[in-house]
């Protein structure tokens, strides 16, 4: 194992019951981790968090980690240590962005397979996103939705970390653009320069965007119960799209007898963890073309709202509730 030096122990936080984010907990003497075959060991600049670490915090995460367990899953930071086996094997004191267990530490391993390298100039902090939220953005929009110059695109829960970058990539690409949130998220979205933003809580959700947009091309569905119904009913039959990546007010259901007789729309599932291990190479596509975009200037650096370690549990709890808008960041060494 190739390696530089680091402590022994570190700060961590810790999830220990399935009962929400009031039970993760900052723990004091940790073990820093060896990295196994195929990882590398990270001392984390700045972690990630997303709506997945509610979810595990709770146990609603399909093949999440049991309690007690090291919380927390994306991170850039600097590669401090490598273990065997990694192919084209990038050099002690880059930094990479990426994903692997216990990412809320000061320290945590990577698989090598899944690390980016940060963009040049850019801090740790700025590249986060870059593999979880700007990547299933990207796959929802391009290899799933297919979306095309023109096209209309409904993007929910559009003032997430994913939906942000998705109201970006899909003005990118020429479609037009029809984003929901709650009123007090408008601002935030406007500022994007979707053509039209909605109230996601409006009775009439469905009538008003058929009304503008006629029948919806593609959907990006992340919010589930509240506005499965609607994603239905406003997709264009037979050639519209619906992209399912996540579920936050809870699921819902369709049946065949539905999809048959009355919402005749092609339904596609994204988990991007899932994507990067059964489609390697599709996930790799995904990583140049984003590679590209920062080259092109599209994708610009990430402005996360950095709160230190320690309010990791309080940062979920904002989360959980929906009192958020755009990346969240912790930094262990604050």
């Amino acid at each position: 194992m190739e390696t530089s030096k680091h402590p022994s122990t570190q700060q961590r936080l810790v999830q220990l019951s399935h009962n929400g984010p009031q039970d993760l907990t900052l723990l004091p003497d940790q073990a820093v981790p060896a990295p196994g075959p195929g990882e590398y060991l990270i001392r984390v600049g700045a972690a990630g968090v997303n709506f997945a670490d509610v979810l595990q915090t709770q146990g609603r995460y399909a093949g999440g980690p049991a309690a007690p367990y090291a919380a927390g899953f994306e991170a850039a930071g600097e590669i401090v240590a490598a273990g065997p086996g990694i192919d084209a094997q990038l050099p002690l004191g880059t930094h990479v962005i990426g994903t692997g267990p216990g990412a809320f530490a000061r320290y945590m391993t990577m698989p090598a397979a899944q690390a980016l390298p940060v963009p040049a100039g850019w801090t740790d902090a700025q590249a986060l996103g870059l593999v979880l939220n700007w990547a299933t953005a990207l796959a929802a929009l391009r290899p799933l939705g297919r979306i095309e110059k023109d096209e209309a695109v409904l993007i929910h829960a559009a003032a997430g970390g994913v939906g942000q970058a998705a109201v970006r990539l899909a003005r990118h690409y020429g479609a037009r653009v029809i984003a929901t949130a709650s009123p007090g998220k408008h601002e935030t979205l406007e500022a994007l320069g979707p053509d039209h933003v909605l109230d996601s809580a409006r009775p009439d959700l469905a009538a008003e965007i058929t009304r503008l947009t006629g029948g919806v091309d593609l959907v990006l569905e992340s919010v589930g119960r509240a506005t499965f119904p609607t994603s239905l009913a406003v997709t264009k039959p037979f050639t519209g799209r619906i992209v399912v990546y996540g579920a936050a007010s809870g699921d819902a259901t369709v049946s065949t007898h539905d999809l048959v007789f009355t919402h005749r729309v092609q339904l596609m599932g994204l988990h991007i963890g899932a994507l990067a291990t059964d489609a390697p190479a599709l996930y790799r596509s995904l990583l140049t073309e984003l590679t590209e975009l920062v080259d092109q200037g599209v994708y610009r650096p990430g402005t996360p709202e950095i709160h230190p370690l320690s309010e990791g549990p309080a940062a979920l709890q904002q989360l959980a509730a929906g009192r958020t808008r755009g990346k969240l960041a912790l930094d262990p060494w604050s």
